[in-house]
């Protein structure tokens, strides 16, 4: 259903999603996908991208808006990271969904940069700390320009129709990480996505 009001919402107002890949993802398979995050857009190109069951973790404020709200009181895993014990819930809840064959798509910035234009910000640990100890895969995907269509939620520059151009790396693979290695995991990703972001900056 999600899927749906992401293609038709979007579909409506002249916003069209284009992905390029730089191999093949059988998303069948469970995986942790690691995006940039600069417009509200980047939660309606993951929905459309991942064709297989997905759930988003976030912050636990989204549980109370009007649209987002339904999916964060039942399929997504909100969390309140100034709590422990939330971000424990979070965290097994999490590891539980991808044993059951569900991908975990997680901002690790965990937010919508205050700068405009955006740059890429630090990355949180979880999700990398996630991926070593339930062993699964990690895509970075590197969103180019769903800024330029809508920034943050577009209250401030507006909106226009055009397409968002998104860039799916090949999985990185966790199985033979320690948990010592998050950070080293967390840095290859942040890297990796800088860095298309900077062939593709033509600002």
């Amino acid at each position: 259903m999600r899927r749906r009001i992401a293609k038709i919402s979007s579909g409506a107002v002249g916003i069209t999603y284009r992905f390029q890949y730089e191999q093949p993802i059988d998303w069948s398979s469970p995986f942790i996908v690691c995006p940039n995050h600069t417009s509200n857009l980047d939660i309606s190109a993951m929905c459309v991208l991942i064709t297989g069951d997905c759930s988003f973790m976030g912050k636990e404020e989204l549980s109370e808006e009007p649209v987002t709200g339904l999916f964060f009181r039942t399929i997504d895993v909100p969390v309140n990271r100034d709590s422990k014990m939330s971000s424990y819930r979070a965290f097994k809840k999490a590891m539980e969904k991808l044993a059951g064959g569900v991908t975990m798509i997680i901002f690790p910035e965990g937010k919508i940069a205050d700068d405009y234009p955006p740059q890429l910000e630090p990355f949180k640990n979880g999700p990398f700390r996630l991926a070593v100890e339930s062993k699964m895969p990690v895509v970075p995907v590197t969103i180019l320009n769903s800024w330029e269509i809508l920034w943050d939620n577009g209250l401030k520059y507006g909106s226009r129709p055009g397409i968002c151009n998104i860039f799916v790396h090949k999985p990185i693979e966790t199985a033979g990480m320690s948990i010592d290695e998050a950070d080293v995991l967390k840095d290859k990703v942040y890297d990796t996505i800088k860095k298309k972001l900077a062939e593709n900056d033509h600002r």
